[in-house]
């Protein structure tokens, strides 16, 4: 990584932001400066992912290094704080970062003076994280094989999870582990991401046997692990962001809550409430840790297995009324849209429209962090024709589409019916597939396009304010 010799740290430090409209520029400078055309592409290159990382990182990219791929899968620092948390809350006093990628976990876990051992295996990115935890005298980095490394411990070092099933219970050198498992196969034309549980590197089958010792054991996946690949005997926990599913964690031992089998923690949301019957989202961490903008985690628990859900009504099209909601997909992945309607819709009428969609309505408004809610104001079949007419009558001009349980693709059904809308809606050029059709040019509308049994509805709907 030529960013990490004395003239490419020194120059990548000299400059500060990234703008593409610059950077042809910018390279041309360099260079006539005397710099090597490889370097300034990589200094180039740097400037770019600290500039795309700062939603991850905020401030603290501007100080790191980064591979494309380790800035993909690295967790949001936020996030990272929220894991870190419990296993300070733990009592966990040391960590090996098993596949740490560029270091964000374990920057997180330093940053609570925990001892951290990072082990990654690619000399490229244990470099990065090297530089990155510079800052942490608590934190190393190891080049090496997280199985093989973990493997080739003495008893007075750690945990030995061989394939032969034999178990030994970690010295306080090693008190817990945290893995983040490489989900992508990078070949030369570029990375694809793996879901297999098993083609992870390492596989969730080695996290089985490492928790098989008793060890605090915390593992980050991706957020369409299928439930079925959930081991007995963990917590398992989905994480948004704004909105965004980002991940699956599986927490085992001390990492795990009693009375918890399954969860969603949702970051970012218009309500500070903690919800989920008052548990704290950081496992004891504290409101702080890890809090955007200051607003507490929000999350919903339930103590039983997955497809073991609360009974609640489901009321089909005719229950279509009033006020429809749309969960976080946190809690959608975790299977507790049931458990949300039970514990905070059940006093307004809460009730699914079908028992196969995750939309569910009420007679009244609720203000929570577990759902988006929308005023529902017109109910009509979902045929193009009448949409098209529908978006010329009304004067539609911007228009937002969101679907659940219906093959259709919003961006293409939003550019058939905008085609020939202007300004008020009444024809003309504009109607782009964006929904926008300039600035004040008709009214701002949103659908939510559903199956209600053999029922296909389009639904006007006004959000919530929050």
């Amino acid at each position: 990584m030529p960013v990490l010799t004395p003239e490419g740290w020194a120059l990548l430090n000299s400059l500060e932001g990234y703008r593409e409209s610059e950077a042809l520029a910018l390279s041309t400078r360099l260079r006539g400066e005397g710099h090597a055309p490889e370097l300034v592409s990589a200094v180039l290159t740097q400037l770019k992912f600290r500039s795309k990382a700062a939603a991850k990182f905020g401030p603290f990219a501007g100080h790191m290094v980064f591979t494309r791929a380790g800035l993909e899968q690295a967790t949001r620092m936020n996030v990272a704080a929220l894991h870190a948390g419990r296993f300070a809350a733990a009592g966990v006093a040391s960590v090996a970062d098993l596949g740490c990628g560029i270091g964000a976990d374990s920057m997180a876990l330093a940053a609570l003076d925990l001892e951290v051992t990072a082990v990654e295996r690619d000399e490229t990115v244990a470099a990065a994280a090297t530089i990155n935890l510079m800052p942490f005298p608590n934190a190393s980095v190891v080049c090496a094989d997280a199985e093989e490394w973990l493997g080739a411990l003495d008893g007075s070092g750690g945990a030995n999870p061989d394939t032969s099933g034999t178990s030994a219970r970690p010295s306080a050198r090693l008190e817990g582990f945290w893995l983040d498992p490489a989900r992508r196969v990078v070949s030369s034309s570029g990375s694809s991401r793996v879901f297999d549980p098993e083609a992870f590197s390492p596989p969730l089958s080695f996290v089985e046997r490492l928790a098989d010792t008793g060890a605090p054991v915390g593992v980050k996946l991706g957020p369409a692990l299928p439930h079925a690949s959930v081991p007995a005997g963990c917590e398992a926990q989905w994480v948004s962001v704004d909105g965004s599913l980002t991940e699956a964690v599986l927490w085992f031992n001390a990492l795990a809550r009693p009375g918890v089998r399954r969860s969603a923690l949702v970051l970012g949301g218009g309500s500070a409430a903690t919800g989920g019957g008052g548990e704290s989202a950081a496992g004891g961490a504290g409101p702080a840790s890890g809090a955007e903008g200051g607003r507490s985690p929000a999350e919903l628990s339930s103590a039983e297995n997955f497809g073991d859900s609360p009974a609640v009504p489901v009321a089909g099209l005719e229950g279509l009324t009033d006020y429809l909601y749309e969960p976080d997909p946190a809690v959608i992945r975790a299977g507790l849209v049931a458990d949300l309607i039970e514990r905070e819709f059940t006093a307004v009428g809460g009730r699914l429209l079908d028992e196969h969609i995750a939309y569910f309505c009420a007679d009244d408004a609720v203000d929570t962090p577990f759902a988006t809610g929308y005023r529902v104001l017109e109910v009509m079949p979902y045929k193009v024709k009448g949409l098209r007419r529908w978006v010329k009558e009304t004067g539609v001009g911007r228009l937002d589409i969101k679907k659940r349980g219906v093959d259709v693709t919003p961006e293409e059904l939003r550019r058939l019916l905008m085609t020939g809308q202007g300004k008020g809606g009444k024809g003309g050029k504009g109607g782009k597939a964006t929904g926008g059709a300039g600035k004040g040019a008709g009214r701002h509308a949103t659908l939510v396009l559903t199956r209600i049994g053999e029922e296909r509805v389009a639904v006007e709907v006004e959000p919530l304010p929050r």
